[in-house]
C-alpha cells in the first residue's frame, strides 16, 4: 500500500512540474483578447523566464506556438510542422538568419489567430534547417498589428477588427 502511495504521489508530482515548466515556457497558453471601445481587439502577453514573448495560437485552425521575433522578416514555420499544417512550398530561395545562409520556400498561411487576432494571408517560409515545434512570428504577420512592450508585457492591437 506505501509502494502504491509513493508511486501515485511521485506521478502526481511529475505531472504538476511538467505543467509548472511548460508554463515557464510559454506563459501565454490561452491569451486573453479584449475587444475595446474603438472595435480594436487586444492581446497582452507576459514575457517568459528568458525574456521572449511565446504564445499559443493557430494557423489555418490547427494549434501552434509562436515565438515572437521582430528579426524574422517572414513567418518562419519548420518544415515538419508545415508538413502537419498541409502548407504548400513554393518558390526555393535563400535567407540570411543568425544560424547563416539557409534555403526556405515560400508559402502563404490562409488564416493566422494570435488570441482573437485575426490576420489573412499570411506570407511565410517553410525552414527545413529549422527543428523543434515552435514558429517564429515574423514582420510579415507583425507589421499588420500595433505592439507596445512594456516591463514584462507585450501588447498587441488589431485596429478596427470586426472578429472578437
Amino acid at each position: 500500500m506505501l509502494v502504491i502511495c509513493f508511486a501515485l504521489a511521485l506521478t502526481a508530482l511529475t505531472v504538476f512540474f511538467d505543467n509548472w515548466i511548460a508554463d515557464q515556457n510559454n506563459p501565454n497558453t490561452d491569451p486573453e483578447s479584449v475587444k475595446l471601445a474603438d472595435g480594436s481587439l487586444q492581446v497582452v502577453l507576459l514575457r517568459n523566464r528568458q525574456g521572449h514573448y511565446v504564445s499559443t495560437g493557430t494557423i489555418n485552425g490547427k494549434p501552434v506556438t509562436f515565438l515572437l521575433d521582430t528579426g524574422a522578416t517572414d513567418v518562419a514555420v519548420p518544415a515538419g510542422i508545415a508538413k502537419k499544417l498541409d502548407l504548400k512550398h513554393g518558390a526555393r530561395a535563400q535567407v540570411i538568419t543568425a544560424a547563416g545562409v539557409v534555403p526556405v520556400f515560400s508559402t502563404t498561411i490562409n488564416q493566422l489567430t494570435l488570441g482573437h487576432i485575426l490576420l489573412d494571408s499570411v506570407s511565410a517560409s517553410i525552414t527545413p534547417s529549422m527543428g523543434g515545434e515552435t514558429i517564429l512570428l515574423g514582420m510579415s504577420a507583425l507589421k499588420q498589428i500595433e505592439f507596445t512592450q512594456r516591463g514584462d508585457t507585450l501588447t498587441l492591437r488589431q485596429r478596427g477588427s470586426k472578429k472578437q
